[in-house]
C-alpha cells in the first residue's frame, strides 16, 4: 500500500531533488509538490495525505507556522539547512528532521520511520523517538533526554550502552539515557570514530586506554568484547594502528 506525500519547498532545486528522491520509492504516491506553504495548505484540505515533507524557512508562512495551523497534521518530516530549528520541530512531534544537502540514503531512512509509524497499531506511534539529528559536517548531534534535546560532542563520548528500548551515552563529564535502540545511534556516529564491540556496547576508539582479550578498558569501566565482534574489532584497531 502507498503512502500519499506532499512536498513543501521554495528552492525549486530542492523541491525538484526532493520529487526525484520519491519518485523512486515505489511506496510513495507525491500529490503535488508546492513551492510554498499558503499552496500546500489547500492541497492538504483537500487530499488525504499520509507523509509530509516540510521545508522550515519559507516566505510568508514558515513550515513550523503552517504545522501549528493545521488541524489534522499528517507524519512530517521536516528538511532544512539550519539545526537551531531541531528542538521546535520535536517539540511538534515530526518523525524526522533532514538537514540539507539531503543524500538518497537519509531520506530512505526518513521514509522507514514515517512508514513504521503509519503501520503501527494505534497508541504506538506516540512511542517512536526521532532519530539524532547530524551531518557529516557537524562534530555532534542532538539525543532526546526525556522532555529535552541534548547537544553531544563526539570527542565527548567515551562509549555507548544498550539495554532494549534505550540507550545510555557516557561522556567525559555526565551520562545521557534516551529511548532509542543501539542501532538507532550506531548508525549516526561516525564509523571511523566509533565501533560496536558487542550486542551492548559503542565505544570511542579515542577513548579506549587499553585493549585486553576478551575486553577494552575505557577509563575505570571494563566493556566485553562480543564473540561476533571479535574479528572486525581487531581488523578495526590494526587499520587504525597502520594510520
Amino acid at each position: 500500500m502507498k503512502s500519499n506525500c506532499v512536498i513543501v519547498e521554495d528552492e525549486p532545486l530542492a523541491r525538484n531533488l526532493l520529487v526525484e528522491y520519491v519518485r523512486k520509492v515505489p511506496t510513495l504516491n507525491l500529490i503535488e509538490a508546492c513551492s510554498s506553504a499558503i499552496a500546500a495548505l489547500e492541497v492538504l484540505r483537500k487530499n488525504s495525505v499520509d507523509i509530509l515533507f516540510l521545508d522550515v524557512q519559507m516566505p510568508e508562512l514558515t513550515g513550523i507556522s503552517l504545522l501549528k495551523v493545521l488541524h489534522k497534521r499528517p507524519l512530517v518530516i521536516m528538511t532544512t539547512a539550519y539545526s537551531e530549528y531541531a528542538l521546535e520541530g520535536y517539540e511538534l512531534d515530526v518523525v524526522d528532521y533532514l538537514l540539507k544537502p539531503i543524500t538518497f540514503e537519509r531520506f530512505l531512512r526518513a521514509v522507514d520511520k514515517a512508514t513504521l509509524r503509519l503501520q503501527a497499531p494505534p497508541g504506538v506511534q506516540a512511542a517512536q523517538t526521532p532519530q539524532p539529528i547530524v551531518t557529516a559536517e557537524q562534530p555532534y548531534v542532538f539525543v532526546k533526554d526525556g522532555t529535552k534535546l541534548v547537544k553531544i560532542v563526539f570527542d565527548d563520548i567515551l562509549y555507548v550502552e544498550g539495554l532494549k528500548d534505550y540507550v545510555t551515552i557516557h561522556t567525559k563529564t555526565l551520562k545521557i539515557v534516551s529511548l532509542q535502540r543501539l542501532k538507532t545511534l550506531e548508525d549516526q556516529l561516525p564509523s571511523d570514530k566509533f565501533i560496536r564491540i558487542h550486542n551492548s556496547f559503542i565505544v570511542s576508539l579515542n577513548a579506549i586506554d587499553v585493549v585486553h582479550k576478551n575486553n577494552v578498558q575505557v577509563r575505570t569501566a571494563m566493556l566485553p568484547i562480543g564473540e561476533t565482534y571479535k574479528k572486525t574489532f581487531r581488523e578495526f584497531i590494526e587499520k587504525k594502528k597502520m594510520q
